[in-house]
């Protein structure tokens, strides 16, 4: 699933006219950029949610030639965040194995093949990409997995279970294997990110591991200096 619902604020005036999902880098829209390497990483169905300028995503996606089923979940009242876009998509999932869960605005040569076969191998319900990198807001990792997130900007933390063993936190970076069981536990209504879910069910006992994407490369283009850092990047040769 790949998340395009935001409205791109921060990249206005660009988003004035187009959603972020189609904001181009190397004349490439970000959303074809994310659907082919998904695809390319195995992904034989894809699902596509939806909120600011419905009719462009979808004309894009009728016409565009990505090799797999496209499904489309409209949000059309509002975007309802990572957690609550995935539970309105629901039904959508055939549930027949894990699933790859994507944000729109990263441009990253993480090997999505290999975060997938880890995945697979392993006994979690959910395995997060992570990456060294300069932030102020970390998720927070024990020898289980995922207990807590903090934000070192604000002073803003959470903890959903007190930490086991050594911990580390980690940069999100914004790419998920989910196992499909984990759909009908998402209890949380409304609006919501999907990263309190996981914290809920962390204090329950599910495992939430984190991912490390190494040295690969990795931008978010989620504002215009961004965007035009990465238009940079992928001109020079630095990122495909």
């Amino acid at each position: 699933m790949i998340l395009a619902a935001g409205l791109g604020t921060r990249l206005a005036p660009i988003t004035d006219t187009i959603p972020k999902a189609l904001v181009e880098v190397g004349g490439v829209p970000m959303l074809e950029r994310i659907a082919r390497r998904l695809v390319a990483a195995g992904a034989d169905r894809l699902i596509v949610n939806v909120h600011h300028h419905v009719d462009r995503i979808e004309t894009f996606l009728e016409n565009a030639d990505l090799g797999v089923e496209v499904a489309i979940s409209r949000e059309p009242e509002r975007p309802l965040g990572t957690g609550g876009g995935v539970k309105a998509a629901r039904a959508l999932f055939r549930r027949d194995r894990p699933f790859f869960l994507h944000n729109v605005d990263i441009l990253t040569d993480a090997d999505l093949d290999s975060m997938y076969a880890d995945h697979v191998g392993s006994d979690a319900s959910a395995s997060l990409a992570v990456g060294r990198r300069e932030t102020s807001r970390f998720l927070l990792f024990d020898e289980i997995g995922l207990y807590g997130w903090s934000n070192t900007g604000t002073g803003d933390s959470v903890t959903a279970r007190e930490p086991a063993g050594q911990t580390d936190r980690w940069p999100f970076a914004g790419i998920h294997v989910v196992d499909s069981e984990l759909l009908d536990l998402l209890t949380e209504e409304g609006t919501f990110s999907i990263l309190a879910a996981y914290l809920r069910l962390s204090a329950a006992g599910h495992r939430i591991v984190a991912w490390d994407i190494g040295g690969s490369e990795w931008m978010e283009i989620g504002n215009l200096e961004r965007l035009e850092r990465a238009r940079r990047a992928v001109a020079e040769g630095a990122i495909g």
